[in-house]
């Protein structure tokens, strides 16, 4: 029986309407960062990219030279209400206070086990320097990376109430694997302790622990038991923070990052050598912005000011991610994007 064109014509109309969605989610251009709403700073990093890994291009960077630093604290991961290894260290001492009687009369000690947390940050670099050397030295490297590995199975965050490694922004973990795919070498370069951060840092960002910069405890070579060991010594070699990034980044990496990310006046040194070197150069900024998600802070923060930063980020063409509206997810457990908004976007992925 032969089948009416007019109905054979409609058949056929049918058909394509029904697919066409499906024709164009499949034809359009993957989005590499689809947790990240269509802006000017999106836009501008995936340029960026473009431009230093396109051959040809004047501004071309070679592979070698393609080298990404980003703060952790606040900038991969939430760092409030305060920073997660200050977390760690007074769960250690809570702990270990069962062997050190003595700690009920003492600060920082007494506070800390008394839950009066705004005393314990009170007490400044003294009382933090007698956290630390109870809490991360007179160790080997084994043990103390075994303690932090332990704690990060168990400890949970107050606020989502989610392990602490799992409160990394999504957003960021796809800008990491974006700059990856084009070649470039992705580092950390934190105020935090850079024997806590490489216990995590690969299977978290997919950084290895030689690509981590941070701050650090001397340390001394020993045979204990017969056995060679690293020894943590209550003594600082670096803080990693401020004017200290630069240095740590050229006495680790020896290269002038090309890209660079933090999110605050602690990351503003990075920004400022970093993005004044010769070259196509770009530095970016987390302005934390959203209340809601995660939390607003800037200028007047006891944890992560944003002050100096925020005023001199278009001096120095910095671009300043503004939280709230930049990202449509936050963490990974946030609700997912759209489809529609998944397949927007331009893939410069080469």
């Amino acid at each position: 029986m032969r089948i009416p064109d007019k109905l054979l014509s409609l058949a056929l109309a049918t058909f394509i309407l029904f697919l066409s969605p499906v024709l164009t989610l499949a034809d359009s251009p993957v989005d590499p960062l689809p947790s990240w709403n269509e802006s000017q700073t999106k836009s501008a990093i995936i340029e960026f990219v473009s431009k230093v890994t396109r051959k040809g291009s004047p501004d071309f960077v070679e592979q070698g030279q393609r080298i990404a630093t980003f703060d952790n604290d606040g900038t991969l991961w939430a760092e409030q209400p305060m920073y997660f290894q200050l977390f760690y260290a007074l769960d250690q001492v809570r702990k270990m206070a069962p062997e050190h009687p003595e700690w009920k009369n003492q600060e920082p000690f007494a506070s800390i086990l008394n839950g009066d947390t705004s005393k314990v940050i009170a007490s400044g670099k003294e009382g933090l320097m007698k956290i630390i050397a109870a809490t991360h030295a007179n160790m080997t490297t084994e043990e103390f990376a075994s303690a932090v590995a332990q704690w990060l199975k168990t400890a949970r965050h107050p606020k989502y109430d989610k392990p602490y490694n799992e409160l990394v922004y999504q957003p960021m973990l796809e800008l990491l694997d974006y700059l990856r795919a084009n070649g470039f070498q992705t580092y950390i370069v934190s105020g935090g302790g850079v024997d806590f951060i490489r216990v995590f840092a690969e299977e978290t960002y997919g950084i290895p622990p030689n690509q981590v910069v941070g701050s650090s405890l001397k340390a001394r070579y020993e045979v204990r038991d017969g056995k060679p060991v690293v020894i943590k010594l209550p003594e600082i070699n670096l803080i990693d923070d401020k004017e200290g990034k630069p240095v740590g980044i050229h006495q680790h990496i020896g290269q002038r990052p090309i890209f660079v990310a933090g999110n605050s006046d602690g990351d503003y040194q990075m920004l400022e050598w970093a993005t004044s070197g010769s070259g196509p150069r770009f530095g970016v900024l987390v302005h934390h912005t959203d209340a809601k998600r995660e939390w607003a802070y800037d200028r007047k923060s006891h944890i992560g000011q944003l002050h100096r930063g925020l005023d001199d980020a278009g001096k120095h063409s910095w671009h300043v991610i503004d939280m709230k509206n930049d990202w449509n997810r936050v963490f990974s457990f946030d609700k997912s994007p759209t489809i529609s908004n998944q397949a927007t976007g331009l893939s410069q992925l080469r």
